[in-house]
């Protein structure tokens, strides 16, 4: 993407104030979004994003600058500005770039820029319509299909040299049920590291539509959740969101390292559940939030978090990892350019476990089946969090009873993890947009079916 010498010469340019190390990182993304409403068109948009941003150390100290501009000149501007920013005493760097290509565990065999958009259109056109099939009562349809293709290039003032390519797909059909003055939604929208071929075989996008469509018929007819505190059963896939927000984060060293976290200092404590390992792995095929490097330029890594109730190892990046003297994880993530890496998840899980989920829902007596999670929030420092229950039932007797909706679980991170007391054999995964300090990244949460002993559900 850009010449090794130009990339020397910013690199010199951005420690001659006396940074103690310099990275850059350029990006160049080409993105196509096309959405049907209604089984209308009504966005066809392609667009590029090109740039690059120059980063700055000086022992704990961290100066970030982007810019648009990649030439030699542009470059050196920009390196300037962070040299400046430092401010330490100046010294004359000797930087040796080692040039490579990052190793590709995520084959491509259609690379979405070169599908024909009527393809697209008519990909979107099915899904509509299948979802418009399951009821009268579904009053609107959305589709979407997002895709990018983009190319990195990461060079730092210890020799690193890397480039890498990246290709995300993701599909998206959202269906609202209307019916006695009240609507209701369902949504599914799977994704993944590949292209053109998520469609053979991996993703039916017809059978995912008329998913959303009958989600949102039953929750339109479901009755509202009671309140209380009870057993709760949550399910598999986008089920892992809990873990993902309520516990996930607060294992970012960006919340480690400050001590914002419940879980500081706990290394080789128990921390939850012996039936629980959760780990974090950026190294699976194809998969949404995995890599063949971070964005630091750290081969990814399969990193084990929680392993049989023992906190195992926290997700680092290379300037918290000074903070914390601890080596990097390649959990170094961002949205794009403009914007400074951190500690940030991939794909994080709930290991499986051996209970046998109809054995879950029996042993459970009265309580809340959790199939489906929606939206939540969490506070890192507490590990407080609330969460919407997309599509909920009552259980009765060990028995799934009926739909209810407005379910909200409540509690903290780290209790919930004591209290998980099955978990289940079959474990996947689901796609999601995860939003922090270096912006919105890709990540899958997923886990199997578990069962907390209790928590406190909201609802009426």
């Amino acid at each position: 993407m850009i010449p090794k010498t130009i990339l020397r010469d910013a690199l010199a340019r951005a420690l001659s104030q006396g940074g103690d190390f310099a990275e850059i990182f350029c990006q160049d993304r080409r993105s196509n979004v096309l959405v049907l409403l209604d089984g209308r068109l009504t966005d066809a948009v392609t667009g590029r994003l090109h740039g690059a941003g120059i980063r700055v150390y000086n022992g704990l100290n961290s100066v970030y600058v982007h810019t648009n501009d990649t030439s030699r000149e542009g470059l050196l501007r920009a390196a300037q500005k962070a040299a400046d920013a430092v401010g330490a005493k100046p010294e004359v760097p000797d930087i040796a770039l080692v040039g490579s290509i990052a190793p590709n565990r995520h084959a491509v065999r259609a690379l979405p820029m070169d599908v024909p958009g009527a393809k697209k259109a008519a990909l979107l056109a099915r899904a509509s319509a299948a979802a418009r099939g399951v009821s009268a009562e579904i009053a609107q349809v959305s589709a979407s299909l997002r895709t990018s293709e983009t190319d990195v290039l990461i060079a730092n003032s210890e020799g690193l040299c890397v480039e890498d390519a990246r290709v995300y797909t993701r599909f998206a059909v959202s269906a609202v049920a209307a019916g006695g003055g009240e609507n209701q939604t369902g949504s599914e929208s799977p994704g993944a590291l590949m292209g053109f071929e998520l469609f053979d075989g991996r993703v039916d996008v017809e059978a995912r539509a008329r998913q959303a469509a009958e989600r949102a018929v039953t929750m339109l007819h479901a009755e509202p959740c009671p309140a209380g505190v009870m057993p709760v059963v949550i399910d598999g896939g986008f089920g892992g969101v809990i873990f993902h927000e309520a516990c996930g984060h607060s294992l970012e060293a960006a919340a480690v390292a400050f001590g914002n976290s419940e879980f500081c200092g706990k290394l080789g404590q128990q921390i939850a559940s012996e039936k629980v390992t959760a780990v974090d792995d950026g190294t699976i095929a194809n998969e949404w939030g995995s890599l063949n490097i971070d964005d630091e330029g750290n081969p990814t890594t399969r990193l084990v978090l929680i392993e049989n109730g023992i906190l195992k190892n926290y997700m680092v990046d290379r300037l918290n990892g000074r903070r914390m003297g601890l080596p990097s994880t390649g959990s170094g993530r961002r949205q794009d350019y403009t914007f400074a890496p951190t500690s940030r998840m991939r794909n994080t899980t709930i290991e499986p476990g051996t209970d046998d989920e109809a054995e879950i829902i029996a042993s459970c007596g009265d309580g809340l089946y959790a199939k489906v999670m929606g939206g939540g929030s969490v506070n890192p420092v507490t590990g407080e969090f609330n969460f919407a229950v997309s599509e909920g039932y009552l259980i009765r007797g060990g028995r799934i009873d009926r739909p209810v909706r407005g379910a909200m679980l409540i509690g903290r991170g780290a209790e919930v993890l004591r209290k998980i007391d099955r978990v289940g054999r079959n474990m996947w995964m689901a796609q999601g947009m995860c939003g922090a300090s270096s912006g919105s990244i890709p990540t899958n949460v997923g886990q199997p079916m578990i069962r907390v002993t209790d928590i406190t559900v909201g609802g009426r």
